[in-house]
C-alpha cells in the first residue's frame, strides 16, 4: 500500500513540475516580449500569470495549461467556469524545445469537446486537432505589443498640429 502512495506522489510531483515548466516558459517568452510578467497563486481559479507593460495601460490575464505530450487539455466539468481571456497551452513542456498555441477563451470554449464518463459526470476537452493548429503555434502576436497602448493613449491625448 505505502508503494502505491509513492507511486502516486510521484505522478502528482511530475503532473506539477510540468505546469511549471509550461508556466515558466510562458513567463519566458512574454518577457523576452517586453512583457512584465506576474506568475500568480498557483491553483487559485482565474489568470495563471498576469502581463503587464510598462505603463500598466494594459494588462493580460493568461490561462496557462502545460502538457509533456500533444495530448487533449482538460477542462473540467463546465465552460461557464472558465475564465482568462487568454490562453497559451504548452506542450512538450519538460523538454528543451516546448511549443505554446496562443488561442482566445471564445476559441477555447467553441472548440471544447463534451464527453461524458459511465456514471454520467460531463467533462470537456481541448483536443489537440482543435489547438495544435498553425494559425495558434508561437502565435505571441495575437497578444498585441507591451507598447500598443503607449502609442494609442499618446494618439488619443496629443494635440493636432493644424
Amino acid at each position: 500500500m505505502a508503494h502505491l502512495r509513492h507511486q502516486q506522489d510521484a505522478a502528482e510531483m511530475r503532473h506539477q513540475l510540468t505546469g511549471n515548466a509550461g508556466l515558466y516558459h510562458v513567463a519566458r517568452e512574454l518577457s523576452r516580449r517586453g512583457w512584465h510578467v506576474m506568475p500568480t497563486v498557483r491553483n487559485a481559479r482565474g489568470a495563471d500569470l498576469y502581463a503587464a507593460s510598462d505603463d500598466e495601460l494594459r494588462v493580460l490575464p493568461i490561462q496557462s495549461k502545460a502538457l509533456s505530450k500533444r495530448a487533449p487539455v482538460p477542462l473540467g466539468g463546465s465552460l461557464d467556469r472558465l475564465c482568462s481571456h487568454w490562453w497559451v497551452i504548452t506542450i512538450n513542456a519538460n523538454t528543451a524545445a516546448p511549443t505554446c498555441f496562443v488561442l482566445t477563451l471564445e476559441e477555447v470554449k467553441a472548440a471544447a469537446h463534451r464527453g461524458v464518463n459511465q456514471a454520467g459526470t460531463v467533462s470537456y476537452w481541448l483536443q489537440p486537432k482543435s489547438y495544435a493548429l498553425a494559425e495558434y503555434q508561437e502565435a505571441w502576436d495575437r497578444l498585441g505589443s507591451p507598447s500598443d497602448a503607449a502609442r494609442n493613449q499618446a494618439a488619443d491625448i496629443a494635440p493636432n498640429s493644424y
